[in-house]
């Protein structure tokens, strides 16, 4: 298992880079940073707690792909990113479904760093009130979110549309949100067992003693 400043280093310097790469000429630069700006904040967050709470690396893992789907939605705008156009192509939809892949992955992350609090700080110790929580708080997250998507598009107007990305769908965003409560569910389900062992070994990693 990669240790905790071997893992932290390379997602840094990844996200830093792609970055850096992604604001060299994004199609618009406020949606850039509106859409980025998560990235920004979680970095620095991971750097000041690493030794008071370092994640696992199954955690470290997720943040760095959640953070390159931000940057690379960001980049385009969701709306228009190439992979997504390839994935319109390959399932015949109407609409390109990148912002989907995105809050899809806004409930899978949340989700694994929820339930990595609750599992390391005893707050919750049934595993099925653990999964039901882990939900409502993936959940609360994205509403919180689509609320700011009206915000925003309350204080920009016409301008806040490469922001939304809702692509004329009336349902937008109740389909956002249910695609975060997949991604919560898958990420308890196909995760749950590895983050537990994770979480076993950081703990007994901390109880051991120090050698002189």
């Amino acid at each position: 298992m990669p240790s905790r400043p071997a893992l932290l280093l390379p997602v840094s310097a990844v996200l830093i880079a792609a970055l850096i790469a992604s604001g060299i000429a994004p199609y618009d630069r406020l949606t850039w940073l509106m859409e980025v700006l998560p990235v920004m904040i979680v970095l620095p967050v991971l750097w000041l707690t690493r030794e008071r709470f370092p994640l696992t690396p199954l955690l470290y893992l997720g943040i760095l792909a959640h953070g390159l789907v931000l940057i690379l939605g960001g980049t385009y705008t969701y709306a228009r990113v190439p992979l997504g156009f390839q994935i319109q192509d390959w399932l015949d939809l109407a609409r390109n479904p990148y912002d989907k892949i995105g809050h899809l992955f806004q409930g899978l992350v949340p989700a694994l760093a929820a339930r990595e609090i609750l599992l390391r700080g005893g707050f919750v110790s049934g595993p099925r009130m653990r999964a039901f929580l882990v939900v409502c708080v993936v959940l609360a997250i994205s509403a919180f979110y689509e609320l700011i998507e009206w915000w925003a598009a309350l204080a920009m107007g016409q301008g806040a549309d490469e922001f939304l990305g809702t692509q004329g769908d009336m349902w937008d965003t109740q389909s956002d949100m249910f695609c975060a409560l997949l991604g919560a569910i898958a990420a308890q389900v196909l995760f749950g067992r590895t983050q537990d062992r994770q979480v076993a070994a950081l703990e007994a990693q901390a109880a051991a003693p120090v050698r002189p």
